[in-house]
């Protein structure tokens, strides 16, 4: 599956795959598209908070991406250099990620205030879904799982209190702004995982022993 099957593997699921796992030869082509990422990431984040269609740009962006990423995914899995777990979980990953994100694609071009209707609800709910998904891990893990159903209570809580003490319009325009602070913050470990795969592609590519003629390196080395 190339460099989509670590990424099928991996703790997150989607954004994080095994870097210290990848060939060096992959890190040198996935590096910069990394570094693009978090770079968009965080200019779609900047751009959304000053534009007032911004909820559209954040959803429709979030959505792109997953479509993206589904269809990676799916093309990895039916590709057949997997083995059949990793291509299941692949497969199930991927039309998840393809299916959300088109939807989103579609209510961002529809409707802003339902763009931003749907942001303001599904922050919170994502980010109480990945707390608990985190929990049931290690401890380190769990750390983190706790910090973000802490963030989730608290940002329920202000959505909440803004939508009653205001209105829900103006309870969407900051679930606008916090889903913007959200997508920045992702970028942060999108670029350190960028900087650790530049680390990855600078190692050098261990020599092949004598009298090897390189037929089998393709195929995953002499042993295959």
């Amino acid at each position: 599956m190339g460099d989509t099957g670590p990424v099928a593997n991996g703790g997150t699921g989607i954004l994080t795959p095994g870097i210290e796992a990848m060939a060096p030869e992959v890190a040198r082509r996935t590096w910069p598209r990394w570094v693009g990422l978090g770079v968009l990431m965080i200019a779609v984040a900047v751009t959304a908070v000053l534009r007032d269609d911004g909820a559209r740009l954040l959803l429709g962006a979030v959505g792109l991406f997953l479509v993206v990423r589904g269809a990676l995914l799916l093309r990895g899995a039916l590709s057949g250099a997997a083995d059949a777990d990793l291509a299941r979980r692949a497969r199930g990953l991927g039309a998840a990620a393809l299916g959300s994100g088109a939807a989103a694609v579609i209510v961002a071009v529809v409707s802003q205030p339902l763009a931003a209707t749907v942001l303001a609800v599904g922050v919170p709910v994502l980010l109480l879904a990945a707390g608990a998904a985190l929990l049931a891990r290690g401890a380190a893990a769990r750390r983190g799982g706790q910090a973000l159903l802490v963030w989730a209570v608290l940002v329920t809580a202000l959505l909440a209190g803004t939508a009653l003490g205001q209105s829900w319009e103006r309870a969407a325009d900051v679930g606008t702004v916090i889903t913007a602070l959200v997508v920045a913050a992702l970028a942060v470990p999108v670029l350190i995982g960028a900087v650790a795969l530049r680390t990855v592609a600078a190692r050098p590519v261990p020599a092949a022993p004598a009298g090897c003629a390189g037929c089998a390196c393709g195929a995953g080395g002499c042993g295959a």
